[in-house]
C-alpha cells in the first residue's frame, strides 16, 4: 500500500503522562539505596535517555553535591535493575493520557495515516503500557531503547522504523516532547513538532522544532496542512512524468 504519511510518537511526556509513576519509582530506588530523593519536576528533566541515564544522572547529581564520589558500577546496575522491576510493576497506577490523544489517534487511523512509536524506554515496558492505557492497537510498530543496537538521538532509532513501516523520511513527521527527539528528527531531515513542557532540561527556544503545541487538541490541522502539501507533490511529479504542465 503506498504510504500516505507517517507519524512517529514518542512516549513518555508526548503520549502520556507517565511522570507520576516513573517519579515514584525513581523515590523508591533512592530510598532503598540511601540517595537523597528529587523534586517532580527534577527528575522529569531526566527522562528523556531512558532508565540507566536516570538514574546514573541522579547518582551522579547527588554525589556532586554532596562531594563524594559514587564509582561502584555493581550497584548502579543493581539500581536500575531495582527502577525497571518496580516501575514494570507499577507502570499504569497514575499515568494518563496527553490531552487530546484518543481523539487524534482515532482521527489518524480513519485517514489511513500510519503511526508507530519510537522511546527510549525499553519494548516490554513500552508495549506493556501503551496495552494497559488502551493504545496499542493504533500502531503498527513499537521500538524501545533495546529494540536496536542504538537508541534517540540516534537518528537510525527512527529510520529503522520507517523502513520496518515502509515509509520514507519526506512522508513523515515526528512528535515529541524533548531535544532528544528533535535531534532524531533533525539528524534525519524529518519534520518535527513539538509538545511544550517536556521531560527536558532545556527551553521551548532551545530545541529544534517545525510546529510547537501545547497537546493534541485541534493537532489534526497542523497535519491537513502536511497532508496537502504532499498531495500537491506527488500532483507536480505525476504531471512532470507525463510531460504536462505543472500546477
Amino acid at each position: 500500500m503506498t504510504q500516505k504519511l507517517t507519524i512517529l510518537f514518542d512516549l513518555d511526556g508526548t503520549l502520556v503522562d507517565t511522570a507520576p509513576d516513573l517519579v515514584n519509582a525513581h523515590k523508591h530506588v533512592m530510598k532503598k539505596f540511601g540517595f537523597e530523593t528529587k523534586a517532580t519536576d527534577d527528575i522529569k528533566k531526566l527522562v528523556g535517555r531512558g532508565a540507566k541515564s536516570l538514574i546514573y544522572r541522579s547518582i551522579y547529581n547527588t554525589a556532586k553535591k554532596e562531594f563524594r564520589k559514587f564509582t561502584d558500577e555493581s550497584t548502579k546496575e543493581e539500581m536500575v535493575k531495582e527502577f525497571i522491576d518496580y516501575y514494570g510493576r507499577n507502570i499504569n497506577n497514575e499515568s494518563k493520557l496527553i490531552d487530546g490523544v484518543i481523539d487524534f489517534l482515532s482521527w489518524c487511523k480513519n485517514e489511513k495515516i500510519s503511526m508507530g512509536v519510537c522511546t527510549n524506554k525499553q519494548e516490554h515496558l513500552a508495549i506493556d503500557l501503551l496495552k494497559k492505557i488502551k493504545i496499542y492497537d493504533y500502531f503498527e510498530y513499537v521500538a524501545g531503547s533495546n529494540t536496536f543496537e542504538y537508541c534517540k538521538p540516534d537518528p537510525r532509532h527512527l529510520t529503522s522504523v520507517l523502513e520496518i513501516m515502509d515509509g520514507s523520511i519526506k512522508k513523515s513527521v515526528m512528535i515529541g516532547d524533548s531535544e532528544t527527539d528533535a535531534d532524531s528528527a533533525k539528524n534525519c531531515g524529518m519534520k518535527f513538532i513539538l509538545l511544550e513542557d517536556g521531560y527536558t532540561e532545556k527551553k521551548v527556544s532551545e530545541i529544534h522544532h517545525d510546529h510547537l503545541i501545547k497537546n493534541f487538541i485541534g493537532l489534526e490541522k497542523i497535519v491537513k496542512n502536511y497532508l496537502n502539501a504532499m498531495s500537491w507533490m506527488v500532483e507536480i511529479i505525476e504531471a512532470y512524468v507525463e510531460g504536462l504542465p505543472t500546477p
